[in-house]
């Protein structure tokens, strides 16, 4: 066999476009099965719906619609009362990956990467052929800008198939996408209607109108008429650059001296903390930036780390609070007893970010089982991946026997028991683009542990409380047992009457009240709870996807009838298997239902 040159070699060499990237690893971005395909397209459209209308500073409103095109094939409509996006950035916002505003952006917003509404056209594109449909309104008395997109893979560029302006009369300002795209519509733990339903419990200034498959619509009015507090964007911590990132800020800044560099370039700066810097680093703070080698930036970052900084600014981050994640649990948890905690700001690599727990014990849920997670970032759910999330780490890490819950070494602890955590931050450090678990960083799980031993000394109080008013009960119950039998044996030996019997029998019950005290009864009252708002989600998983031939789903099959249409020539296209069952068994050991 002949042997290759270097030269036959290089010509097989070719850049590769990140959408043909993505295109073939389409797992990464959480559309590795057609469950979690339609969750995740779902979840980043109403993801960038919060974040346009809140940075615009509207109250959101925002309506979901999934209609059942085929038998794995589904439509998902998304439309939201934004500023709108202006015409010469629809084809990119939509149809081009790694495109935003959010990436270089130092404040807390649910988006980060520029990757997912994108992905989610992606995806409806290669399963399906078809383009995404946007439209957008600007503003009262505009006409509406309509386009159809698709993403060239090769290029990563967007190609606008067609291109129109509409009337809206129904909307002053907004967006609307539509997505057609193979998937699989099924109830329970991770779906959409969990989604939207935790969604709608952390942003309670939301209101969101959501139509199934099934043609049934559920409405979760908004809780709060105003806005959580506008997060400002600050500038880098000299604490979160490393070297190389140091390196390409000193060669494209413009401050001509070190001292300006850093107090115009990093939060926390100021003039004396600039001079240490410089000092620790031994530099001079007139040292002109052009002038700078790679060892003399090396020493900059060494004399960076050596130098005692003032946490970066708080204002940056909007947390949920502990009073409003306590009352969006009580709507969804029917339970004896709750507490949550906000944890004071923290900060990693130089990044702000602030924890807040809360759990709901006893009551309806059961005992017998692992406690139920609730885990969140930035008030978006994370629905996927609990068993590689930090979250799901800590709390196998914390001693819960000590509160009062069984728990087995290095697992998750068992009893009537709700756990909640959210993180808020600048840059929450997922381990995926799927954006579905927290990165095992030291100083978040040490706050995580530490809210949850927070909330667990609470729950330890209650759970003691309990186990005294139980045993005092039990005591009570002997006692008042045997008062009949000493009251008839005084009449016996005294000669009692019957009447006296009786005042015997009243006084010795008066003597065991005065002497134990009055029991204290624990009961269950929470009017904040919604039967029809915690049902949502906790149905049985084992149902047939919506689309098989034996689907009891009656009025999704009608809306199916009512858009044969629309799947003309799609019956004979290949079709996704629900691949959950593939998932790591260790995963599936976590995932709590």
């Amino acid at each position: 066999m002949a042997q290759k040159t270097a030269e036959e070699l290089a010509q097989k060499q070719r850049e590769i476009s990140i959408a043909e990237f993505f295109e073939k690893n389409r797992h990464l971005l959480g559309f590795d099965n057609p469950r979690r395909a339609l969750m995740t397209a779902v979840k980043e459209a109403v993801d960038n719906a919060l974040d346009a209308c809140e940075e615009a500073r509207i109250l959101p409103e925002i309506n979901v619609e999934l209609i059942q095109l085929g038998e794995t094939r589904f439509r998902i409509v998304i439309e939201d009362n934004g500023p709108g996006i202006i015409k010469a950035q629809l084809p990119k916002i939509f149809a081009k990956l790694l495109y935003g505003s959010k990436f270089h952006k130092l404040a807390q917003t649910r988006g980060q990467q520029g990757i997912g509404i994108s992905a989610a056209v992606l995806y409806g594109q290669l399963t399906t052929g078809k383009p995404a449909t946007i439209m957008s309104k600007t503003g009262e008395g505009k006409k509406a800008i309509r386009m159809k997109l698709k993403i060239n893979t090769q290029t990563n560029n967007p190609d606008v198939i067609e291109e129109e302006e509409v009337e809206w009369e129904e909307k002053d300002h907004g967006t609307r996408i539509e997505i057609d795209m193979e998937g699989a519509y099924l109830k329970g733990r991770q779906s959409v209607d969990e989604y939207l339903k935790e969604t709608s419990v952390v942003n309670p200034h939301c209101t969101i109108i959501y139509t199934n498959p099934e043609a049934n619509q559920m409405i979760f009015p908004r809780a709060a008429e105003q806005l959580p507090p506008e997060a400002r964007e600050i500038k880098p911590h000299p604490y979160g650059v490393e070297l190389g990132m140091l390196i390409k800020m000193l060669e494209t800044t413009k401050a001509s001296t070190l001292q300006q560099f850093l107090t115009d370039e990093f939060v926390r700066v100021g003039a004396g903390t600039a001079k240490e810097i410089c000092a620790n680093a031994s530099l001079l703070p007139s040292t002109k930036t052009k002038n700078l080698n790679r060892d003399l930036m090396e020493n900059l970052h060494k004399g960076i780390q050596n130098t005692k900084i003032i946490a970066p600014p708080t204002d940056c981050i909007s947390p949920i609070t502990a009073d409003l994640l306590e009352k969006g649990l009580r709507k969804e948890i029917n339970a004896e007893f709750y507490c949550s905690t906000t944890r004071p700001p923290a900060v990693y690599r130089g990044n702000p970010f602030i924890i807040e727990a809360a759990l709901a014990y006893g009551g309806e849920q059961e005992g017998d089982s692992a406690v139920r997670i609730l885990r969140f970032a930035n008030r978006v759910p994370l629905l996927y991946q609990q068993g590689a999330c930090a979250i799901t780490n800590s709390i196998q890490a914390t001693s819960w026997r000590l509160y009062g819950l069984q728990q087995s070494k290095n697992s998750l602890p068992v009893g009537p028991c709700t756990i909640v955590v959210h993180m808020s931050s600048v840059w929450v450090p997922f381990t995926s683009e799927s954006k579905e678990a927290l990165a095992h960083y030291p100083e978040i799980v040490k706050e995580v542990k530490l809210a949850l031993q927070e909330c667990g000394r609470k729950l330890a109080s209650f759970v003691n409380k309990k186990r005294r008013i139980s045993e005092e009960s039990k005591k009570r119950g002997y006692i008042e047992k045997y008062i009949p039998h000493v009251a008839d044996s005084l009449k016996s030996i005294v000669g009692l009457s019957e009447i006296q019997k009786k005042q015997v029998e009243d006084d010795l019950y008066a003597i065991l009240e005065h002497t134990r005290g009055e029991l204290e009864e624990i009961e269950m009252d929470n009017p904040d709870y919604d039967p029809e708002l915690a049902q949502i989600g906790a149905e049985d998983e084992t149902e047939e996807p919506m689309g098989d031939d034996s689907s009891p789903h009656k009025k999704g099959k009608k809306r199916k009838e009512e858009l044969d249409e629309e799947k003309e020539g799609d019956e004979n296209e290949d079709s996704f298997s629900d691949d959950d069952e593939n998932d790591n068994p260790g995963d599936r050991q976590l995932k709590l239902s």
